[in-house]
């Protein structure tokens, strides 16, 4: 039995090692070949292996990718569609318009024009909400996680949190010395709930050997906006939408395309914390 799960584990860090590869190389040719060698499968085995873990084959989701990002990029940012259609991997314009069309119904340019236009679920801007906003530089951190997928309202939290901290206190680590994270990897608007996807992590200066379903990562460190939200967890959604379709354009800040991921930092403890008193730190990387 410990050999399987060894072997599973690190066929699951292979796999993660590819979507990473994936995510950063979208406006490239993807390879079968390459991603194969990216992951140390083989290519005959890699396409079983790939969609036993992630639900869909390795084609698809290269396409989903490339699609989710450009709907992020239309909504905001203002980069051309021709240029959003080279930075996910079109050499033109119209490729990305017939397959947009083909996911969402509607075209690139008429996405772009229409804010209140709902491709998975509608935007809820929360124009009374205050955050405190800063600018900050953060160097990359170290961070022991456990990777989740599905619906980002109902993925298993608490069992994520029980594994990392599980593998934490075996080195005696201070709580109050590490950082609680959650890295998102796609938007819940565009993203079917089934694949999002998700790392919990807790970071730290400490060298920890990983175990089971626990892995080592590092978050990338760069300019990021911040916004402090002080409230329940069930209102985060609302809390994204009006951060990119208030704070963000109404700052002028333009994203990082090349760190797609966001993550959120939690200030308390949500087990002696009452829900409207939870402090959330939203981290989003721009230029």
């Amino acid at each position: 039995m410990q050999q399987k799960t060894s072997t599973r584990d690190e066929y699951l860090k292979r796999i993660n090692i590819v979507v990473e590869y994936i995510n950063n190389h979208l406006d490239e040719e993807i390879r079968l070949e390459t991603l194969a060698g990216v992951s140390n499968f083989s290519p005959y085995h890699f396409h079983r292996i790939f969609k036993a873990f992630l639900g869909e084959p390795i084609g698809a989701f290269v396409t989903r990718k490339r699609v989710e990002t450009a709907a992020r990029l239309l909504r905001f940012s203002d980069m051309s569609v021709q240029e959003i259609a080279y930075r996910v991997g079109y050499d033109v314009q119209s490729s990305l318009s017939k397959i947009f069309k083909q996911y969402y119904g509607v075209s690139p340019y008429v996405y772009r024009k229409d804010k209140i236009y709902k491709i998975m679920k509608p935007i809820k801007i929360n124009s009374a909400l205050e955050l405190k906003e800063r600018i900050e530089i953060r160097k990359p951190v170290k961070t022991i996680c456990y990777s989740l997928q599905g619906d980002y309202l109902t993925c298993n939290y608490a069992k994520a949190w029980g594994a990392v901290m599980k593998c934490a206190s075996k080195y005696n680590l201070n709580p109050s010395e590490c950082e609680y994270m959650t890295v998102y990897y796609d938007d819940p608007s565009v993203t079917e709930a089934g694949k999002q996807r998700a790392d919990v992590c807790l970071a730290t200066s400490v060298e920890i050997i990983p175990e089971g379903d626990v892995k080592t990562k590092e978050i990338y460190g760069g300019k990021f906006a911040v916004y402090l939200y002080k409230g329940p967890y069930q209102q985060l959604g609302s809390v994204y939408d009006t951060v990119f379709g208030k704070y963000i354009p109404d700052g002028g800040y333009k994203l990082d395309d090349s760190r797609i991921a966001m993550f959120e930092k939690y200030l308390n403890d949500p087990s002696d914390t009452k829900p409207e008193d939870l402090l959330t730190e939203i981290y989003v990387p721009i230029l």
